[in-house]
């Protein structure tokens, strides 16, 4: 008697489930990540039925186009930004209606808020440097020399990243090429790719450990420089602590002996990140504290590119939340008259894909149950994959509810 593998015994217990000859009237694609930056699958979702139909072994156009060609029937489609997928629907599915996810809509908007804020960090800085002082404050700032960006293990990260990717790219290597020859995902080397080295160490060096202390520093300097250097980090920590400061004690140390050694930053000006400010921007405006909504007004008062910004981008969210879809082209027309170089190409994107877009914004449907089996996939494939077979993932994903 021939002897049976653990894989053969696997598929001789599990039978294998049946898949519908025909796709659902409304079918949702979306891919999740066998490893991610690396290998990727598709999940097929029943939108109306709200179950997984079937899962395919890639993402690629072709095999979805083949999927399509089989199992007929699809009258829309809804799907995220993925190409592929637009390409295999074009090509086996030309009557069905493609709906654009409302979701990686108002991401991909974000995105490019917040490229503009980081665009545009130093008209903030600059207005908020030349602002008149209205409180003394309690010992005059020490002026220390401009300094230049810390070699810190971020920086110097973010440094040797971009040179390799940029590297890779003058060889013509390919976006995924790159991405599994430096184990990144794929949207990390495009941002890499379409961002300016300054921008990305700038956001580095915002995420940098110290950057709770910034507020502190003008006055740590100041009682440095009034106690002439004889003053203890405990002491200095205990005095911050008590005005708001919640780092740790290290962080207040480790800037004391920059002070002593004379290579500590120069004091910048308290100005939100790119970060914060999209988040305010793309927030509903009721939603906002009074604080947070004057904040944005200096911001938008500092710099009139990002005024454009937010004044787009809140009007594009309208036209989502309230799905004003007939307003679409006019919004893509003002956007490309006059916004910001990275608003402009989130509109040329839209009109790439005007079609998709407007029913994305007309239409109930949305992928937003498919995102839901996504989750549910990756929760079996962390339990599975990797000890079993594409096979066995593909049985649990199908017959489990």
């Amino acid at each position: 008697m021939p002897r049976l593998s653990r894989r053969g015994l696997t598929s001789a217990w599990i039978s294998l489930p049946t898949v519908p000859d025909r796709a659902p009237r409304v079918l949702g694609v979306d891919e999740f990540a066998f490893r991610k930056g690396c290998t990727y699958g598709t999940v097929l979702v029943d939108v109306e039925a709200g179950r997984v139909v079937d899962v395919l072994p890639d993402r690629t156009s072709e095999t979805f186009a083949a999927w399509l060609t089989v199992h007929p029937g699809a009258e829309i489609i809804c799907r995220g930004r993925a190409t592929a997928y637009t390409k295999a629907v074009k090509e086996a599915a030309p009557h069905a209606l493609e709906v654009a996810d409302r979701w990686h809509l108002l991401q991909n908007l974000s995105a490019a808020v917040e490229k503009t804020c980081h665009q545009h960090r130093d008209c903030l800085r600059k207005c908020a440097e030349e602002e008149p002082v209205t409180e003394v404050p309690e010992p005059s700032p020490m002026l220390l020399p401009p300094a230049e960006l810390p070699r810190t293990q971020i920086i110097e990260r973010t440094r040797h990243r971009y040179e390799d990717i940029h590297r890779l790219l003058e060889r013509r290597w390919t976006i995924s090429a790159i991405a599994r020859r430096l184990n990144l995902d794929r949207k990390t080397v495009r941002r890499f790719r379409d961002t300016d080295l300054d921008e990305l160490l700038a956001s580095a060096h915002d995420r940098r450990p110290g950057g709770v202390l910034e507020p502190f520093k003008a006055y740590l300097n100041a009682r440095f420089s009034e106690a002439q250097g004889q003053v203890s980090s405990t002491q200095l920590f205990l005095e911050i602590q008590a005005r708001g400061y919640r780092g740790s004690r290290q962080v207040v140390r480790k800037h004391l002996a920059a002070l002593r050694a004379g290579t500590a930053e120069p004091v910048r000006a308290d100005i939100p990140s790119p970060r914060k400010i999209t988040s305010w921007i793309m927030r509903p405006r009721e939603t906002l504290t009074e604080s947070q909504d004057e904040r944005l007004l200096q911001v938008r008062l500092a710099c009139p590119d990002i005024t454009r910004v937010c004044d787009l981008a809140r009007a594009f969210a309208d036209l989502v939340r309230h799905k004003r879809g007939y307003l679409l082209l006019e919004w893509i027309q003002q956007a490309e008259q006059d916004a910001p170089k990275p608003m402009k190409g989130f509109a040329g994107f839209l009109r790439q894909d005007l079609d998709a877009v407007t029913a994305g914004l007309t239409l109930p449907w949305s992928s937003g149950v498919v995102e839901g089996n996504v989750n549910r996939v990756k929760t079996l494939k962390r339990a599975m994959y990797g000890r079993a077979s594409f096979e066995l993932l593909r049985t649990r994903i199908l017959t489990q509810p």
